[in-house]
C-alpha cells in the first residue's frame, strides 16, 4: 500500500510541476527585462556574420535517427550528419556506396532511434577525433570523423535488446561501451515471456577502438542479471578502468513496468572492473558464444562501404571471474549515472527519489577489500549502501534525471518534474541556485562535463515539451534546447532553439580542437573508388547484359555525358558520378526522374554512385539539384528510354563538338 500510494503521489507531483512550469514560462514572457532572460542577453549569444561559434554541440536525433551540429552560443544548426537512418537530402543510405552502413542482422535496417553521442578523449579530455553515437532500436554503435562529419563505422551489438546505456567511452578511448535495456533470453531463443524472471539476461559490452584508425571490435561482453540498464559513465581519474551502470526494475517484472517495476525502495548502480575483465581475458577466461551480427565500414578513399557478418563474442560470466561487478544499493528507479572530474563520486539520480545519492569510489573500494556485503543478486555482491554514501543533495527537485560538471567543482543536475536545472556544490551537497526550463528537462550537457576537463561556460538543457515557445505548428512541435550562462554562481537563460528530433543526449567541445583539421575537399588523387572517372574525356558508358555502367563527371556547370541513348527498360543503370571540383564547398547534386531512390550529393573529389531501373519508354532528363553556379540551371543532360529488346545502339555525347562512341544494342558483350 505504501508504495502504491507514493506511486500516485508522484503522478499528483508530475502533473502539478507541468502545470507550475508552464505558469512560470508565461510569466517570464510578461516581463520587460527582470524575467528568466536577462535584457544583455541576445548579445551574449550574437555572432556577427562571419564570425564563428566558441563551441560545437552534437545533439541526438532520437527517433530521427541522426546527429545535428549546433554552435553555441548562436544555436545555429550547422549540419545534420546522417547515422542511423536514410537521409535523402545527402543520399545517404539510398547510394549504392552507404546502403552497407545500415545493413545488420536482421537485414538493410534504414531507421534507428540515436541517443547518446559521446567524443573520443585522450588522457580523460576530449580530443576531437571521433564522436560515437549509439542505436537504441537496432543495438548499434556508429562512430562518425569529425574531420569530415561523415559517419565511418556502424557495428551492431549482439546479445542486447535497446541499447540505451551507450555510447561512452574510456577517458582513453579504450573502449566505447554499451549496456542493454531490455534484458532478453542469451543466447535468444523462442520462450515464454512469462518465465522473464531468472532466464533473461543482460550484457556489457566492450568496443575496443584501434587509436590509429578508429576501427571498432567487440573485445568482450559481460553478462549481467535480467535487469533493465539505463544510463552509464566511466570512471576516471582514481577510478579510471572502472565503468558504472544504472539499473532498474531489478523486481524483473516483464508486464506493467511503471507500477511492477517501481516496488524496491533500491535499485542499483552496477560497477563493472573492465581492467580486471582485460586480465581475465588475457588468461584465456571466457567463452565463445556463436553470435550474427554486422560490422560496416566506409572508407573515404575508396569513398565505399563494406558489409562483414561476423559470427562470434567472448563472454565473460562474472558469476565464475571474481571481481568483475558489484552492486551499489541507490534510491530509486535510477536513471542518469555520472561521474565528477575527480573521478571520486558517482552519482545516481533516482527518478522516483526526493534525494540525489552521491557515491564515493575510495569508500567502494574499501567496503569490497573488506568484502562488507549485505547479500547477493544472481551470485553478484551487494554493497552495503551506508558503506559506499559520499553524500547527499537532500530534497533538490522532483523527478532528477541527469548530472554534468563544471571546472569550478559544481555540479548540475536536471529535474523533468518540476522543469528545473539545479545547481549544487560537489563535496558539501548544498543547493546553490536553480532556474526553471521550458519544459519537462531530460538531458544537460556542458562541453567536456563527462571528462576530467569541463568546460564550464555553458549549459545546455534539452526539453521534451516545447507548448507556448514558439509558433504553433499544429499538434506537434519540435523539441527545444534552451541555453544557460554558467559562469556567475547564479545561472542565467541566454537561449532557446528548436532542434531536429528528440535529442536524448549532446556533446560539446571548443570549436579550436575541431575546425582546423575539418576536411575541405577530397583530393582527385587519392580516389580510389573503382568507378571513378578523373577526367571528362574519359566518360563513358559501358553495357553488360542488361547491366549499364555510366561512368560520369560533374564541374561547374555541366555533366559528361551529358545525352545517353540506348538504356532499354529493365536495364539495371548505374550513374558513377565524379565531383572533378577541387574547390571547398562546392558540391554537386545528381538526380533523374523515375528514380525510385533519392539524388546525389556528391562532395568536390569524392565518387558516389545512383542505381536506377528505367520502367517506362521516354526521354527523362537528369539535373544538378545543388545551386553551384550563374549557369546551375543550365546544368543538365536527358536519358532515352526505349522498350525492352529494342535495337537503339548505345550511345553518348561529351558535349556538343565531342560525340561519344556507338555500342549496337546487340554488341552486348562488348564494352567502349
Amino acid at each position: 500500500m505504501k508504495n502504491q500510494f507514493f506511486y500516485r503521489l508522484m503522478m499528483l507531483l508530475v502533473a502539478s510541476g507541468l502545470m507550475i512550469s508552464c505558469n512560470k514560462g508565461r510569466e517570464a514572457k510578461t516581463g520587460s527585462g527582470s524575467g528568466a532572460i536577462a535584457s544583455n542577453a541576445a548579445e551574449r549569444v550574437y555572432i556577427a556574420p562571419g564570425e564563428y561559434d566558441e563551441f560545437y554541440a552534437f545533439l541526438s536525433g532520437g527517433f530521427s535517427g541522426q546527429m545535428s551540429v549546433y554552435g553555441l552560443p548562436s544555436g545555429r544548426m550547422l549540419k545534420v550528419i546522417p547515422v542511423f537512418s536514410q537521409d535523402a537530402e545527402k543520399g545517404y543510405g539510398y547510394n549504392e556506396e552507404t546502403k552497407p552502413m545500415l545493413m545488420t542482422s536482421f537485414g538493410f535496417v534504414p531507421w534507428d532511434d540515436s541517443h547518446h553521442p559521446d567524443i573520443s578523449q585522450t588522457n580523460g579530455e576530449l580530443d576531437g577525433r571521433w564522436v560515437f553515437i549509439n542505436g537504441n532500436n537496432t543495438p548499434r554503435i556508429a562512430r562518425v570523423s569529425l574531420e569530415t562529419f561523415e559517419t565511418e563505422e556502424i557495428i551492431e551489438i549482439p546479445n542486447s535488446g535497446g541499447n540505451h546505456s551507450s555510447s561512452f567511452v574510456t577517458e582513453n578511448t579504450e573502449y566505447v561501451v554499451a549496456n542493454t535495456r531490455f534484458s532478453v533470453p542469451i543466447p535468444q531463443r523462442d520462450m515464454p515471456i512469462a518465465d522473464y524472471k531468472g532466464n533473461f539476461q543482460g550484457t556489457a559490452s566492450f568496443v575496443s577502438v584501434d587509436q590509429e584508425t578508429g576501427h571498432m571490435d567487440i573485445a568482450f561482453q559481460i553478462l549481467l542479471p535480467g535487469f533493465n540498464y539505463d544510463l552509464a559513465h566511466p570512471g576516471r581519474g582514481k577510478s579510471h578502468g572502472w565503468f558504472f551502470f544504472t539499473t532498474y526494475n531489478t523486481e524483473e517484472a516483464n508486464t506493467l513496468l511503471e507500477v511492477n517495476a517501481s516496488q524496491s525502495e533500491k535499485d542499483f548502480i552496477a560497477a563493472v572492473n573492465w581492467k580486471k575483465a582485460e586480465e581475465y581475458v588475457k588468461a584465456g577466461k571466457g567463452t565463445k558464444m556463436a553470435v550474427d551480427y554486422a560490422h560496416n565500414i566506409y572508407d573515404e578513399h575508396t569513398h565505399m562501404a563494406t558489409h562483414t557478418m561476423k559470427k562470434e563474442v567472448l563472454v565473460l560470466d562474472p558469476r565464475e571471474l571474481e571481481g568483475l561487478v558489484y552492486f551499489l544499493p541507490t534510491p530509486k528507479s535510477p536513471h542518469g549515472c555520472d561521474v565528477d572530474p575527480t573521478g571520486e563520486y558517482i552519482i545516481g539520480n533516482g527518478k522516483l527519489s526526493t534525494d540525489l545519492t552521491a557515491h564515493s569510489f575510495t569508500k567502494m573500494l574499501a567496503a569490497i577489500e573488506a568484502k562488507n556485503f549485505e547479500g547477493e543478486a544472481y551470485g553478484l555482491p551487494i554493497l552495503k549502501f551506508e558503506d559506499v554514501l559520499g553524500g547527499t543533495v537532500k530534497q533538490p527537485g522532483l523527478g532528477p534525471l541527469h548530472t554534468e560538471f563544471d571546472d569550478q567543482g559544481n555540479a548540475y543536475t536536471t529535474f523533468f518534474i518540476s522543469s528545473e536545472v539545479v545547481k549544487w556544490k560537489v563535496g558539501t551537497w548544498e543547493v546553490i541556485d536553480r532556474k526553471p526550463t521550458y519544459y519537462s528537462v531530460g538531458h544537460l550537457m556542458i562541453p567536456g562535463g563527462n571528462s576530467r576537463k569541463p568546460y564550464g561556460k555553458y549549459l545546455l538543457a534539452m526539453n521534451k515539451i516545447t507548448k507556448d515557445r514558439y509558433l504553433p505548428t499544429g499538434p506537434e512541435m519540435n523539441h527545444s534546447a534552451q541555453l544557460y550562462d554558467i559562469t556567475g554562481e547564479k545561472m542565467e537563460l541566454l537561449l532557446d532553439f528548436p532542434v531536429i528530433g528528440e535529442p536524448h543526449y549532446a556533446a560539446g567541445i571548443p570549436a579550436d580542437k575541431i575546425k582546423s583539421r575539418s576536411k575541405q575537399i577530397y583530393k582527385l588523387e587519392d580516389n580510389n573508388h573503382p568507378y571513378k572517372t578523373l577526367n571528362e574525356k574519359d566518360a563513358k558508358v559501358v553495357r553488360t547484359g542488361n547491366e549499364v555502367h555510366i561512368y560520369m563527371t560533374t564541374i561547374r556547370s555541366h555533366f559528361a555525358p551529358d545525352n545517353i541513348e540506348g538504356i532499354k527498360v529493365g536495364d539495371k543503370v548505374y550513374f558513377h558520378v565524379t565531383n572533378l571540383e577541387q574547390d571547398f564547398d562546392v558540391p554537386h547534386g545528381f538526380a533523374i526522374m523515375g528514380a525510385q531512390n533519392a539524388e546525389l550529393l556528391v562532395m568536390p573529389g569524392q565518387t558516389e554512385t545512383l542505381y536506377y531501373e528505367p520502367t517506362k519508354v521516354g526521354v527523362y532528363p537528369f539535373y544538378c539539384t545543388d545551386f553551384c553556379s550563374a549557369l546551375h540551371q543550365e546544368m543538365q543532360g536527358y536519358i532515352r528510354i526505349s522498350a525492352a529488346g529494342s535495337n537503339v545502339p548505345l550511345k553518348w555525347s561529351l558535349g556538343e563538338t565531342t560525340p561519344g562512341p556507338n555500342q549496337p544494342a546487340s554488341e552486348a558483350s562488348e564494352t567502349n
